[in-house]
């Protein structure tokens, strides 16, 4: 039988959930699977290292590798091909090696889809505001727009990053489907902005243990709003406890990371594996004290 050995790229990643995530769902299906963290920090690499990582990887024998932050854009220069998804995102979590190439895929869209349509089934999606233009942002203005939402509005610390994401998700889904806005200016364009919405979704390092603090002010979070965060170690970020305590509905990053590790298991095995035994798994690690911070 063909055994996997897959690997995780990222800065900080010792806490990722992702080797036990995968390495159990292969044992249930009785496939070989060893899966490796190949931290930028422990390695002493910056993220513009990928290319070597990646190359270094493929020498080694590796099926495939999740790539998380901050190398899912610059991930892209090193591949031979993208799927369709990842070309339209330019964004890619999830290269698979196979025949001689590596193939950049995005299951991070997917993940986040099934995860809102799981934990907020009937969140109204006429306006959402979306923290964050950086590769996790990408796919989930993807997804969002994907899933019928009138408009996305997206706010990042760098003005031409969000005007660049906006203006490429206007070009696919329908012009005044997502329009940029500042994040600076004292805050002006983000209380408009989440004064109108519908819903928030966070998708920044801020809430990370990296990275504490709230992305927005607590003032900000009417109950109306629904919130959702990528983040999902700790699963209860500061954003998260703050909107449930003003009344918000919330979606933690749980159930993202778990769809996502559902669809790249798929990716690079060619296995469905049992996406409840892994929500299920998922609830088991979290309880057991794994508490620390990670995206992926």
């Amino acid at each position: 039988m063909h055994g996997y050995l897959i690997g995780l790229v990222g800065a900080g990643i010792g806490p990722s959930l992702s080797p036990a995530l995968h390495e159990r769902a292969a044992d249930e299906l009785g496939i070989r699977y060893l899966y490796r963290r190949l931290d930028l920090d422990e390695l002493g690499r910056p993220a513009t290292a990928i290319g070597e990582i990646l190359a270094a990887a493929r020498l080694a024998g590796y099926d495939g590798l999740n790539v998380t932050h901050p190398c899912k854009r610059l991930v892209l220069d090193h591949l031979d091909e993208l799927s369709p998804d990842a070309a339209a995102m330019g964004a890619v979590n999830t290269v698979v090696f196979t025949g001689g190439r590596a193939v950049g895929h995005n299951t991070d869209w997917s993940g986040f889809v099934r995860s809102l349509a799981l934990g907020l089934p009937d969140a109204p999606l006429d306006r959402v505001v979306l923290l964050g233009a950086g590769g996790a942002g990408a796919a989930v203005a993807h997804a969002l727009l994907t899933m019928g939402a009138g408009l996305v509005r997206i706010l990042d610390l760098d003005a031409h990053r969000s005007a660049a994401l906006a203006d490429s998700l206007c070009a696919r889904f329908g012009t005044g489907r997502a329009a940029p806005a500042r994040l600076d200016d004292g805050g002006a364009d983000l209380t408009a902005a989440l004064g109108e919405a519908d819903g928030l979704v966070h998708a920044t390092p801020t809430g990370m243990a990296a990275h504490p603090g709230l992305p927005v002010p607590v003032e900000l979070l009417r109950s109306e709003l629904w919130v959702a965060d990528v983040v999902y170690r700790p699963l209860n970020t500061e954003l998260v406890a703050a909107a449930r305590a003003r009344g918000c509905r919330v979606l933690d990053g749980g159930a993202m990371a778990v769809f996502q590790a559902v669809d790249a298991f798929r990716l690079f095995t060619g296995v469905e594996p049992d996406a409840g035994r892994m929500l299920a798994h998922f609830k088991e690690l979290i309880a057991e004290g794994h508490n620390a911070d990670a995206r992926a």
